[in-house]
This record gives structure tokens, sequence and C-alpha cells, in this order.
């Protein structure tokens, strides 16, 4: 997927003061180097804030990666933690159209996964979906630590 991910409004909300003083000096005074400046500022710090979240939601997959492969080794393929990766949570459904397993069997894996404490089963409505609290942690919020699963 070749989509931008630059969230500037992130940076134009953590510093909105500014945003609005060189907005008024472009305005009041024509101050536009001033605005290009801060918004060039803006473009480079949201760029490299957003290059860190990418290296660490790769962090969290390969430390993902890791420990299934240590607690459900019977079940552990790339293949099945990367699917768990396309979303914050994961439906039995994905499992099934990624060929990773049939339908049963896919449920049994996102079971086992909830089990060992990646993701958590949620019942909404008649479905399922399995959600990935680490990922979503990791998206959502302004650190781009990961947190490591409890039995290691």
């Amino acid at each position: 997927m070749n989509l931008p991910i630059l969230y500037m409004s992130r940076y134009i909300i953590a510093n909105k003061a500014d945003y609005y003083a060189n907005l008024l000096g472009v305005t009041r005074e024509q101050g536009w180097e001033t605005w290009i400046a801060y918004m060039l500022d803006a473009v480079a710090r949201t760029a490299q804030w957003t290059t860190q979240k990418i290296i660490a939601i790769r962090d969290l997959a390969d430390h993902t990666a890791e420990y299934v492969r240590d607690q459900l080794p019977k079940i552990y393929s790339r293949e099945l933690v990367d699917t768990i990766f396309q979303q914050p949570y994961c439906r039995i459904a994905n499992v099934v159209d990624a060929d990773i397993a049939k339908r049963q069997t896919a449920s049994e894996y996102l079971k086992q996964l909830a089990g060992v404490g990646v993701l958590v089963e949620r019942k909404v409505g008649r479905e399922r979906l399995f959600i990935h609290p680490k990922l979503i942690q990791l998206v959502s919020g302004d650190s781009n630590e990961i947190s490591k699963y409890e039995d290691e």
C-alpha cells in the first residue's frame, strides 16, 4: 500500500501557538519566509517522527514473531504474524483469505494467539474480532517505544 503517511496535524496541534502566529504574520505582514520555514520544519520533524513510528512497528512485528515462535512453535509462521499486523484487529476470514489455514484452524490459531497475550478476543455482534492491543497502543500513541510480552 503506497499511501501518504505524514500526519502534519499532530505537529501543528502540538505547536498551535506558533502555527497561528506565523499564519497571522503572513496575513498582516506578508511574512511568507517565516511561514515557509515553519512549515518546512513541521514536515521535517513529522517525517522523522513517522520514520521512527514505522521502525517501531517493524520492531514490534519482529518481536511478536520471535515471541510466537517461542510460545507457539506448532502454529508459528511469519505469514500469520504479518496477517495480524495488517490491521489492529484480525478476523478469522483474514487468516483464511491469506491462505494460512481453513476456517476452523484459523479460529484456533487466533485463539491460541489470544491465549499467550498477543491478541484479545472480542465478540462484536455475531463476529469475533481478535484485537492486537500492542499494535493499537503503538499506532495511536505519541510514543514509539514498543512494549514487550509478559512471558519474557
